[in-house]
C-alpha cells in the first residue's frame, strides 16, 4: 500500500484527487497508476484503469489472473467492473468511499454471485494514511 500512496502523491503534484494504485503479480509490481481525470480530461482516467491498462500491455494479456491490486481508496463501480473484466484475483484498499464505493460501501460487486468472477477483498490497509492524503488535499483545495 505504501507504493500506492507514492502514486497518490504524484496525483497531488498534478492537482489531481490523490488516488494511487499498483498491481502486483509474482511478488513484483507490474503496473502503477494514479488519478489523471483532470489532466487527461477523461472521466475514465482513474488510477485503477490506468494500472490495469499498463499491466495488460506489459503482460500482453487482458487476463490478470493471480494478481493483486492495491488502491488507496475503495474502487467505484466503473473500476470494480474493470477489475472483474481483468480477472484480478485480489483487491486491497486503504479506505472506504461512502459516496462512490463499489466494494462494500454503496455496493459490493466483488462477491456478486451473478457475475462470472469474484475478487477477494482485504480492506483497511494503512487506512489512516490513505484518509489523510485525501482529507489534506480537499482541505487545501477549499482554501
Amino acid at each position: 500500500m505504501s507504493e500506492a500512496l507514492k502514486e497518490a502523491k504524484k496525483a497531488v503534484k498534478k492537482g489531481e484527487v490523490p488516488i494511487g494504485a499498483v498491481i502486483v503479480s509474482d511478488n513484483n509490481i507490474i503496473a502503477r497508476g494514479y488519478n489523471l481525470k483532470e489532466s487527461a480530461a477523461d472521466p475514465t482516467s482513474h488510477a485503477e484503469i490506468i494500472a490495469i491498462k499498463k499491466a495488460s500491455k506489459k503482460l500482453g494479456e487482458w487476463r490478470l489472473l493471480n494478481s493483486t491490486i492495491y488502491v488507496t481508496l475503495e474502487p467505484c463501480l466503473m473500476c470494480m467492473g474493470a477489475l472483474i473484466q481483468a480477472r484480478i484475483s485480489r483487491l486491497v484498499f486503504g479506505c472506504y468511499d461512502s459516496k462512490a464505493g463499489a466494494a462494500g460501501s454503496l455496493y459490493d460487486v466483488s462477491n456478486d454471485k451473478r457475475l462470472n468472477h469474484r475478487i477477494k477483498l482485504t480492506t483497511g490497509v494503512m487506512t489512516a494514511e490513505c484518509e489523510k492524503i485525501l482529507k489534506d488535499f480537499f482541505r487545501d483545495l477549499r482554501r
